[in-house]
């Protein structure tokens, strides 16, 4: 393919709407991909900016900065945490009118069901991984849950 031909093509994509051509002749393959112009969609906006502003903040002292963002931070729980083997939509009992599998101070033996996961439209029943009472259930019902996102505490 001759310079000429290759300039006229980069030219109309670059004043075209289309953002990536390719062609492929005998002498081989060019492909010309439009740049992003937007820098808004090519740099994603940071997820901790509001927690940056609030310790940067000059109106507040260093100390007050740090008790402000000390209640955000959940603490250890006492006890054997259960935690979610896989992500998907959290669920307490078997059916919606059916009783809880487990209360807060039930007692529960290693092995013993206690409660559900809904993935891909598959029920997965998630059993008790220590034996023990269970002091806190961390995740409300329907709620979604990620892997490895701790859902009862089991002293």
């Amino acid at each position: 393919m001759d310079l000429r031909k290759l300039k006229t093509l980069i030219d109309l994509v670059s004043e075209s709407n289309v953002s990536e051509l390719e062609i492929t002749e005998a002498e081989g393959t060019v492909r010309i991909v439009k740049a992003v112009q937007n820098p808004m969609v090519a740099m994603p906006a940071p997820v901790a900016a509001p927690v940056a502003m609030v310790a940067a903040s000059p109106a507040t002292a260093p100390g007050a900065a740090s008790a402000e963002l000390a209640p955000a931070v959940a603490a250890e729980p006492i006890g054997h945490v259960v935690k979610s083997p896989m992500v998907g939509t959290f669920y307490r009992a078997s059916s919606p009118g059916a009783k809880s599998f487990v209360e807060i101070g039930s007692v529960v033996k290693e092995g013993e069901p206690i409660c559900i996961i809904e993935a891909m439209k598959i029920l997965n029943e998630i059993e008790a991984d220590a034996s023990g009472t269970i002091t806190q259930i961390l995740v409300d019902n329907g709620q979604a849950v990620e892997f490895g996102q701790p859902m009862f505490v089991i002293a």
